[in-house]
């Protein structure tokens, strides 16, 4: 009797919202895997459950910061694939003043059975690639074809600036990018634009679904230049699938 009743009280835990499955969280309308594990890519780096987490307002938060001699890095992947269509999401925090070993990212990417590291991937990432002398946003297509260079285009963001808006369109000839400061009011401020309209889409640009990540990591696996831990927040996500 005791075993079926210590049974039942596991089964009844694993029941209680939240808590059957801790690697996993929901944010903006979405499931998402909680990456973990040591000495993975990009980097290498060290990830935890603790680098990731939805606070009562809905907004997503990711951490780069060390615990017991290790820095750890944040990263969630959608459970979902998604298609074409706009990808854009609002972010709280200092794109221009964020630390040269530090990187940002807000991207798909392919599963094994869409195509291998280094192709298909579209990108959004804050990174100066540990060179202060580097602009901080950097857009990037990733060829569906393996062996073809990337197309990259980089852009200088302001110093100061605490809330923007970001999105790409991905459709099959081509990925559109577009990144906005916002004002205190919520206004849009300053403007960065890029289309990406290659005559050979087809080898280009990516045409099947992919998950949607978000992530913050150490360049090189490197802590931040200044020591100090870093926290981000998204404080929303949207996709709006194309007609």
């Amino acid at each position: 009797m005791l075993i079926r009743h210590v049974a039942i009280v596991f089964l009844s835990l694993l029941l209680v919202p939240g808590m059957a499955d801790a690697k996993r969280l929901r944010f903006a309308g979405y499931d998402f895997k909680i990456k973990e594990g040591r000495g993975l890519g990009p980097g290498p780096n060290d990830w935890a459950r603790s680098q990731a987490f939805v606070d009562k307002r809905g907004r997503l938060h990711l951490k780069f910061s060390e615990k017991n001699g290790r820095w750890y890095a944040g990263e969630i992947q959608s459970i979902s694939k998604l298609g074409f269509g706009t990808y854009e999401m609002e972010f709280e925090g200092d794109i221009g003043g964020q630390d040269k070993n530090v990187v940002f990212g807000f991207f798909n990417y392919p599963s094994s059975d869409v195509g291998p590291d280094a192709t298909n991937e579209i990108d959004i990432e804050f990174a100066r690639w540990g060179n202060n002398s580097y602009q901080p946003l950097n857009y990037t297509v990733w060829p569906a074809v393996a062996g073809l260079s990337n197309a990259h285009k980089t852009f200088e963001f302001r110093r100061g600036v605490r809330r923007s808006l970001h999105r790409f369109t991905w459709s099959r000839e081509q990925v559109v990018y577009s990144s906005v400061e916002l004002k205190a009011n919520g206004s849009p401020g300053s403007e960065s634009y890029w289309a990406f309209k290659p005559a050979d889409f087809q080898d280009r640009i990516a045409s099947s679904p992919m998950s949607i990540y978000f992530n913050l990591w150490g360049f090189r696996g490197q802590k931040p230049s200044d020591g100090k831990p870093v926290e981000v927040i998204v404080n929303s996500f949207k996709f709006t699938p194309a007609p």
